[in-house]
């Protein structure tokens, strides 16, 4: 028997084809509650302030970036985020993001956008580079300036997923197997359980595996 082509394709797909999936993006954002019900604060990580994407501050970190991160239970360092809204920092990611595609789904990009060496990749070590800027939180800052490209990332859904070795690669691979079978049912989901559209695919998935493991991966107290 030859051995399975794509089984990360396989494994997340089997983890956001399960029925309960559609009732966890409901209730992460809250799109079958009553109005005021409690749901997540992450529900506003994309659309606060109009969004870290849209074309006038999409290529620099503002204020509104680092409260958005904040949604998503991560706060960069005061001097680090000084330091992103006057500084040099700001001013070496802000190059960066010029060169990163904005409005572009990981499924439409080329592994090269995501590689090694690459300008996101180049990205996401500026900021681990940063005194108190971890790679869930440079992942989640990314995540706000490119939602369409790069995905949240955290200890959640690494765990759940077996810690892959490169998540970005792996998750452009399993996307675009099978003429992007994953990233067309990701926007079903989305469909399905109302949530607006311009909530990314990316998050889409997110939002289904960490609603998995994240009670399990507490109590379990899971390495991640």
């Amino acid at each position: 028997m030859l051995p399975d082509p794509h089984p990360f394709a396989d494994r997340l797909r089997s983890l956001i084809a399960r029925d309960q999936a559609d009732e966890d993006l409901r209730r992460y954002f809250g799109t079958s509650q009553p109005v005021g019900a409690a749901s997540f604060t992450g529900r506003r990580f994309e659309h606060l302030a109009g969004g870290g994407d849209r074309p006038t501050v999409a290529n620099v970190v503002t204020a509104d970036d680092l409260i958005a991160v904040q949604t998503l239970s991560v706060t960069i360092p005061a001097q680090g985020a000084l330091d992103l809204l006057e500084g040099r920092l700001g001013l070496q990611l802000s190059k960066l993001l010029h060169e990163i595609p904005n409005h572009m789904d990981m499924a439409d990009a080329d592994a090269s956008d995501l590689a090694p060496g690459s300008p996101a990749d180049a990205a996401w070590h500026l900021l681990t580079d940063q005194p108190g800027i971890g790679w869930v939180t440079a992942g989640k800052l990314l995540a706000r300036k490119r939602p369409r490209l790069l995905p949240v990332y955290d200890q959640v859904v690494r765990c759940i997923l077996g810690r892959p070795v490169s998540f970005w690669l792996d998750l452009h691979s399993a996307l675009r197997a099978d003429d992007r079978a994953l990233h067309h049912e990701l926007l079903a989901l989305r469909r399905s359980a109302r949530v607006p559209e311009t909530v990314s695919a990316l998050r889409i998935c997110d939002v289904v595996l960490w609603m998995r493991h994240h009670g399990e991966h507490r109590t379990a107290d899971c390495v991640g």
